[in-house]
């Protein structure tokens, strides 16, 4: 009996590496299978490969703090958006690394900061039309006293300026649409939402 196809069918005809730079664009050509039976027809797409990443929302329960960074982001400028973001640590998790890893690290490279407890929050697709990327999302405990200055890795350019900023700021930036990018939105919606959960693990009475 011949198979019906459905949405789980994929028929990939065709692929082929278009671009490979800093980052790689893979050119596919593929049909699906629809909810209500049978193929899709033929379609082409490309889709922009750069790993899989890790980031992490630095939070100090004892002074009811974060540790933020702002950098120079060239898609931001290039969507005629503020190019310099406010963000939480972040990178791209290499071969062989964990995502707690690459938090650990970052967390020392980009703020100073060494992290003490990590609390998973999701993973999430940073833009599913057109990437693969994938972003693992925590809230790490840190200690903000001192925290502050400039970090970052000469070598990858890196130029991030670290400071310290309060629950009521964060929410202020959150509420009135000043945090453009996704993991830093993300997270931060998160910790207001869980923010009595957190503080009775991480801060008991």
């Amino acid at each position: 009996m011949d198979h019906k196809p459905g949405p789980a069918d994929i028929d990939i005809i065709e692929k082929t590496t278009v671009f490979q730079g800093y980052f790689r664009i893979d050119a596919y050509t593929l049909r699906h299978g629809r909810f209500d039976g049978g193929w899709t027809g033929a379609m082409q797409r490309e889709v922009f490969e750069r790993g899989h990443a890790a980031a992490v929302l630095l939070y100090d329960p004892d002074m009811a703090a974060f540790v933020m960074c702002e950098q120079f982001r060239v898609g931001a400028y290039a969507g005629g958006m503020d190019p310099w973001q406010l963000e939480i640590v972040a990178g791209i998790i290499e071969e062989d690394e964990t995502p707690e890893s690459v938090c650990r690290r970052e967390a020392e490279e980009e703020a100073g900061r060494a992290i003490t407890d990590l609390w998973p929050i999701q993973r999430y697709l940073a833009s599913p039309g057109g990437t693969s990327e994938s972003i693992y999302l925590y809230l790490g405990r840190v200690s903000a006293q001192g925290a502050g200055g400039i970090f970052g890795l000469p070598g990858e350019h890196e130029h991030i300026r670290v400071s310290v900023m309060d629950e009521n700021r964060l929410r202020s930036l959150m509420e009135s649409g000043k945090l453009a990018n996704a993991a830093t939105l993300l997270a931060a919606q998160w910790f207001f939402l869980n923010r009595e959960r957190v503080l009775t693990q991480w801060r008991p009475t």
